[in-house]
């Protein structure tokens, strides 16, 4: 079969799986190698990167924006846009690269360096925009601070997006799948932080919650 494929790299864990069921002797141990086994073994840990740094990365962000809004809601709906953002960005590339580009899928590397770069760019643009927004409603409250806040770093968080994706796109004029895939994904990624996030989700949580984006630390006037 095809030693790259999906299908005999999924293989290589199942021939494992039933050479540990044999027991020889004069035999230590048996091992299966080879470049599709390599390939097997680095999906099987990018995968393990995933589910090991994403927690980490996330709970680390969380901590600092706790410290630096000096509320526990705000936060969480921010950590919620940026993996909402990150989820649609992968599912949105994978459908184009699958079935309008024909790749097999999904770089093995492409998720981990992807998620840690948007998260990291996305919660760039939502510090700066819920701090203005905490800023603003405390002079004027909640509504009418949010849509000054917003107004006032529009332009500069647009422009700062643009720019950050036109750069990570550049990668996707490269002739490996890979480098393009992760220059498509994070541009996309950062384009739905830019004019999505920002400019939709937060304000939106901003103005449902009031006063409760604040918790436990509420002001009267917000």
């Amino acid at each position: 079969a095809d030693p790259g494929s999906l299908k005999t790299l999924d293989k290589i864990g199942e021939i494992r799986k039933q050479v540990r069921k044999f027991a020889f002797p004069e035999v230590d141990q048996i091992l299966l190698g080879g470049d599709t086994a390599v390939q097997y073994d680095t999906k099987a840990a990018n995968e393990r990167d995933v589910r090991v740094i994403g927690p980490i990365v996330l709970a680390i962000i969380f901590v600092i924006l706790v410290i630096l809004v000096r509320s526990i809601v705000a936060p969480l709906y921010l950590l919620g846009s940026v993996v909402l953002s990150f989820s649609a960005s992968l599912g949105i590339s994978v459908l184009i690269f699958t079935h309008l580009l024909g790749h097999d899928g999904i770089g093995q590397g492409v998720p981990t360096y992807m998620f840690i770069f948007l998260v990291a760019l996305g919660i760039d643009y939502n510090i700066y925009v819920i701090a203005r927004v905490k800023e603003e409603s405390q002079k004027h409250g909640t509504r009418k601070g949010t849509i000054i806040a917003i107004t006032s770093t529009g332009g500069v968080i647009t422009s700062a997006g643009l720019i950050l994706a036109a750069t990570f796109a550049a990668l996707a004029t490269l002739p490996l799948r890979d480098l393009f895939q992760l220059g498509f994904v994070v541009s996309l990624g950062v384009l739905m932080d830019t004019f999505w996030v920002r400019g939709f989700m937060v304000p939106s949580f901003v103005m449902l919650l009031g006063k409760w984006n604040w918790w436990p630390f509420m002001r009267e006037n917000t």
